[in-house]
């Protein structure tokens, strides 16, 4: 599954702060499908991510019943973001060979 949205960069305070980007409602829907093929446990979804040029790896949060994309602070760095700028970001997450029951 390749998803491609943008939104802004935010910063969560919460027990683990760091930098993220919501994901849209409609593709929220889209991984809500395939969560259950894809997920290694507590919601959080593994994916490829591309910001700009850059591309990491890294697991989608669920939270408030969607999905948010932590940015790592080198590819903040990497792409010249922060905090309030809007990112385009393009997700591909695939099936990692665990199906659970």
């Amino acid at each position: 599954m390749e998803l491609e949205f943008t939104g802004e960069i935010y910063y969560w305070r919460g027990p683990a702060p760091h930098h993220f980007v919501a994901v849209p409602e409609p593709e929220c829907a889209a991984l809500e499908s395939a969560a259950a093929l894809v997920t290694y446990g507590w919601g959080m979804i593994p994916a490829t991510v591309h910001v700009g040029r850059t591309e990491f790896t890294t697991s989608l949060w669920p939270k408030d019943g969607g999905y948010i994309v932590p940015l790592k602070a080198a590819v903040r760095r990497s792409e010249g973001l922060e905090l309030g700028d809007t990112v385009t970001i393009r997700l591909t997450v695939a099936a990692q060979g665990r199906v659970r029951k």
